[in-house]
């Protein structure tokens, strides 16, 4: 298997072509890494060859490393005996040596003459180890295409730029230039790319190689010479001693630590090594670099969300518990019943990835309001340059909204997004079956009505779902599908495969009261209500859950789901429970937002107060004429405790029970779904790191002091005991 070709044109210009086998996408890997290399050794070793040009066979560049490669190196290394840390530093200065061959290109180390040019040429997206290649490059050409994405987005998955992205970019853009390839993973167009500054040229894509080749035949010593090894370099925007230099890091430090509340390792290892890079040579911050890569790619946390974020959702994307020797059984004809925001949004995305679909609602008026919100978000598309008008008008092409119920006649999955009401659902359910083929699939999208129970209202409970789209549909990437009893392998299959096409990321669970992400979401509202009715500060909770890595506090996720949705579950739980119900002061609070008519951010009057445009202007007071604030309050510590084991039990309880069939999906669920702290990989995750003795330990204190919901599992209990963890006892792979 070959994975970077290498020919020689008449004019004496090297191509190494990057494709790797097998693969829609090029990714680095041991075989890959070592290939590269002795390509290289071979243009820069044969006469004949007066210049290389990099790119890629495939349609896109790279995206990016395979990171089990630093995972097997950690165990080879534990295996053999070696520090985890030698052979970490070791992988990752290999990368440093063959990305300085490719800049140095064979020049003379004292008159920087005689090297041969290097030009990246870059097809279509180019991610991570992509990028980092073409900056070692001495030009660096991306083709003019739409779809294509340029970027560094390691942070996003726990991890720095460490093959010398990191150096190199910030030498050539400056701290704040590099900022947000660095520090936001933004990726960005070729166009947007260029003006940046990581872009050299975009160029027609038909014109790349050419123009990659014509640049290198008439490149001049000086051309291939990097600034960072040219006489007289200054950083731009200035060194770290420099006045410019040192408010830019001191202004960086505390931005980095407001965005991340000092939770995520990278960004602070990352900002170290920016920092104690710019004050030494090239060579010597590159191995400053690595030893902050060798560093965060041994911190649990990191560990956590390569394995949460990369290894496992890419997993669950590519089918990892679907079902087998079911085959394809991807969509082409989507009915989607009720045109509101649910059933509009999952319309919008079904018809953008290319299904023909019918929108269904009561009446006209109401399937042209869903279309006309279709319409909406597709504008914002094409004014924001996501889609060209050609494009929307093939969209819209595909898009049929009627309440007429023979249009469903030939569609093969159809979704139920009408009201949370068991009756109408089971109208609507029956309707659209008797249009449908016998092999359909029927799938009802709903947060918390059971599946086995809607299913009765069908032909055919084995063809019957959940698939529960969490909103917004275009912009959230979790898919939750819930198995009913008696939902066959068929349905979950055709649902995964429809997730697929959409390219969101699936979970499959088992019927249970709220499935997973709600039955962990609610107990996170509720415990942060209870402490409110408890006097204690909601400034306090709030921030409490931020310092915690969670995007927005409980409070202000209660008012962007609207307060009367969370009444309208209390009450139905209430009444399905009976006096199984756990009395919850939170109930008080809740109950008295929604009497005042403080619904939330969509009344501009919640927890929290709002100006006229729907910004909030800070934390309503007047909640204290209900629940006074106590005179002493906790340690923030206990209030993090209490949010985080509130949702963590939860999920535990969800894996003891059978709801969850594996902690891949409790862990990438949670992350997807509402936001559970990203840094500690997801609630089995944040275990791991922690320890299930110390963990039992908090909960242990806290049921003592705030009562039996903190009560430890068994599971936990059992964990605790024998010392162990639970991507040990129960990860399906142990290859993360």
């Amino acid at each position: 298997m070959t994975i970077f070709n290498y020919s020689v044109d008449p004019e004496g210009v090297a191509v190494i072509s990057w494709d790797l086998p097998g693969a829609s996408m090029n990714v680095m890997t041991e075989q890959g890494i070592a290939e590269i290399d002795a390509a290289f050794d071979k243009a820069l070793g044969d006469p004949a060859v007066k210049g290389i040009v990099l790119t890629s066979a495939k349609k896109d560049f790279a995206g990016g490393m395979d990171l089990n490669i630093l995972g097997r190196a950690r165990r080879e290394a534990e295996a053999s005996g070696r520090a985890p840390a030698e052979a970490i530093f070791e992988g990752v200065m290999r990368m440093h040596h063959l990305l300085r061959k490719i800049e140095l290109a064979g020049m003379d180390p004292k008159t920087k003459k005689g090297g041969k040019p290097v030009a990246w040429a870059a097809p279509g997206t180019a991610a991570g180890i992509g990028l980092e290649l073409g900056l070692a490059c001495h030009r660096r050409f991306a083709a003019d295409n739409p779809k294509a994405k340029i970027g560094l987005p390691e942070i996003l998955v726990g991890i720095f730029p460490g093959a010398g992205g990191t150096t190199r970019l910030v030498r050539m853009l400056g701290v704040m230039g590099a900022s947000p390839f660095l520090f936001e993973g933004k990726m960005m167009s070729p166009k947007a790319a260029k003006a940046a500054g990581a872009v050299d040229e975009v160029v027609p894509a038909d014109a790349l190689l050419a123009a990659a080749k014509a640049w290198v035949l008439n490149a001049s010593d000086a051309d291939i010479v990097k600034p960072w090894d040219a006489k007289g370099y200054k950083m731009p925007g200035g060194a770290p001693y420099t006045p410019a230099g040192f408010q830019t890091m001191a202004g960086g430090i505390a931005m980095i630590h407001g965005r991340t509340q000092g939770v995520y390792p990278a960004a602070k290892a990352l900002m170290s090594a920016i920092y104690e890079g710019a004050q030494v040579d090239f060579d010597t911050a590159i191995r400053i670099e690595a030893r902050w890569m060798t560093n965060i790619m041994l911190n649990p946390s990191s560990a956590a969300m390569i394995r949460s974020l990369f290894l496992n959702k890419e997993a669950l994307e590519k089918g990892a518990v679907r079902p087998k020797d079911v085959p394809d059984m991807s969509v082409k004809k989507l009915g989607v019943l009720g045109a509101g925001m649910m059933g509009a949004g999952i319309a919008y995305v079904s018809a953008r990835a290319g299904m023909e679909v019918v929108l269904m609602d009561r009446d006209q008026a109401a399937a042209d309001k869903g279309l006309a919100t279709i319409t909406g978000l597709l504008d914002d598309d094409v004014k924001k340059k996501r889609l060209s008008e050609e494009a929307k008008a093939e969209v819209l092409a595909r898009l049929t909204a009627t309440p007429d119920y023979t249009a469903l006649k030939g569609a093969d999955l159809v979704v139920e997004a009408v009201f949370e009401d068991p009756a109408v659902k089971a109208n609507v359910t029956k309707l659209a079956e008797a249009e449908l083929a016998p092999d359909a699939i029927f799938a009802t999208n709903t947060s918390t009505l059971p599946i086995s129970d809607l299913a009765k209202a069908s032909r055919n409970a084995e063809r019957f779902i959940g698939i529960h789209f969490f909103s917004p549909v275009h912009r959230m990437m979790l898919v939750e599908i819930i198995k009913g009893e008696k939902t066959g392998p068929e349905a979950v299959a055709k649902s995964l495969d429809f997730v697929r096409q959409l390219r969101k990321t699936p979970i499959v669970v088992n019927d249970a009261r709220f499935f997973y992400a709600n039955r962990c979401i609610i107990p996170y509202g509720g415990e942060a209500s209870r402490m409110v009715a408890e006097g204690i500060e909601p400034a306090l909770i709030e921030n409490a859950a931020k310092q915690l890595g969670f995007p927005v506090g409980p409070l202000q996720l209660g008012d962007e789901t609207s307060i009367d949705l969370a009444e309208k579950i209390m009450r139905a739980t209430k009444e399905a429970m009976g006096k199984d119900y756990p009395e919850n002061a939170g109930d008080d609070v809740v109950q008295a937002l929604f009497d005042a008519g403080r619904l939330g951010r969509k009344t501009k009057a919640g927890y929290f107060d709002y100006d006229e445009a729907g910004k909030r202007t800070g934390l309503w007071r007047g909640i204290h004429d209900h629940f006074p604030l106590a005179e002493e309050q906790p340690d923030v510590t206990e209030v993090k405790h209490r949010l985080m084991l509130a949702q963590v039990l939860e999920a535990v309880k969800a894996l003891e029970e059978g709801v969850l069939e594996d902690i891949r999906e409790g862990d990438v669920g949670a992350i997807l779904g509402w936001g559970f702290a990203p840094w500690s990989g997801g609630p089995f995750s944040w275990v791991d790191i922690l320890g299930a003795q110390e963990v039992v330990r908090i909960c242990d204190a806290l049921a003592q002091k705030h009562g039996p919901r903190f009560n430890a599992t068994k599971l936990l209990r059992d964990m605790a005991e024998k010392g162990e963890r639970f991507y040990d006892r129960f990860a399906p792979a142990k290859a993360a």
